[in-house]
């Protein structure tokens, strides 16, 4: 190998990032050995953003697009290493290359149960889980904040750490919510946005941008499942009531339209009735036998519930047309006098 083709390989005059794999934000150009030739071609790709760095100082910051580095365009670089206006000489720089890509379909759940303050239970621990995604926004301070000089970090090294900020949160979030426990199935999309809120300058702290975040499911320890079982079992006693007493209006304009008018549905409505109280007794696990209401039973003497009874009979094929003809005839004389 001869010495022109020695020097030539120490410098390089392409500077690009493939990024052949998923899961890497931020990257070092191999600069071991080597300087960067004046003119040489910086090409960012979409997605992906640049920062020259000089011995441990953020220089010049590149967005997508093809650059031909002279001292016009990383003038940062240039002040810091004092360069004059003639400089074109290869030059020292670190070179980071970071992704901006979002990154989807992060998990987020806690280890253990979280205790919270709820009003209508007390203390109680939960589990929760769901998903979240996001970018790297600022590469200046994701830099200064978490990567650093390494040679890679991946999405991996940094899930530790956001899922930690996100069960703190969410801690934070529920423990001064004011949606009662009951509610928060039916509210995950409002506790979704009052974490984002709340992680958002946490993020952005970083140099993140906080894209979207779900919960997917908040489950219930078993001591609490049990208490919302009996919850619903006494709601159930009210509701049963409600509907004992709807059964009876209903059955009125059906009895009317009936030949054996309103006497004749009175025995049906009051086994009804009965029946709800027993079955209400039951679910208030009251340890009396439930008594049966005593039904008003019409007066023997009177003659309308007689001609009502008598007709009664007669619809059921009980007694004879002449029967009913002869006892009805009975009933009116002695009605009219």
């Amino acid at each position: 190998m001869s010495l022109g083709s020695f020097i030539k390989k120490q410098f390089i005059d392409v500077l690009q990032w493939n990024e052949d794999a998923d899961g890497t934000l931020a990257w070092r150009y191999p600069m071991e050995d080597f300087e960067i030739q004046y003119g040489a071609s910086l090409t960012v790709r979409d997605s992906q953003m640049a920062v020259f760095v000089n011995e441990g100082r953020i220089a010049d910051v590149f967005g997508p697009g093809r650059y031909t580095l002279t001292t016009q365009t990383i003038p940062v670089l240039t002040n810091l290493k004092n360069w004059d206006k003639l400089f074109e000489s290869p030059f020292k720089s670190d070179v980071y290359f970071f992704s901006t890509r979002l990154q989807l379909g992060r998990k987020w759940g806690t280890p253990q149960p979280v205790t919270i303050r709820d009003k209508d239970f007390g203390m109680v621990r939960l589990r929760a889980f769901g998903m979240y995604s996001y970018k790297l926004a600022d590469p200046r301070k994701f830099f200064t904040e978490i990567s650093g000089t390494r040679a890679a970090y991946t999405v991996d090294e940094l899930e530790q750490q956001l899922r930690n900020l996100v069960v703190a949160t969410m801690s934070a979030t529920l423990g001064g919510s004011d949606v009662p426990f009951l509610d928060m199935a039916a509210n995950q999309i409002l506790l979704a946005q009052r974490m984002t809120e709340a992680m958002m300058p946490t993020f952005e702290r970083y140099g993140l941008a906080l894209d979207n975040f779900a919960v997917e499911n908040i489950s219930l320890p078993e001591e609490l499942q049990k208490a919302i079982d009996t919850r619903i079992s006494m709601g159930m006693v009210g509701d049963l009531a409600r509907y004992t007493q709807y059964q009876v209006a209903s059955s009125v304009p059906l009895a009317a339209q009936n030949e054996g008018g309103l006497a004749g549905v009175g025995a049906g409505l009051a086994a009804g009735v009965g029946m709800g109280q027993v079955m209400m007794d039951a679910l208030r696990g009251s340890q009396a036998p439930a008594a049966v209401p005593a039904v008003a039973t019409p007066a023997a003497d009177d003659p309308e519930a007689r001609l009502a009874k008598l007709k009664t009979l007669l619809d059921k094929g009980l007694v004879t047309q002449a029967d009913y003809d002869s006892a009805k005839a009975e009933i009116l004389k002695k009605l009219i006098g």
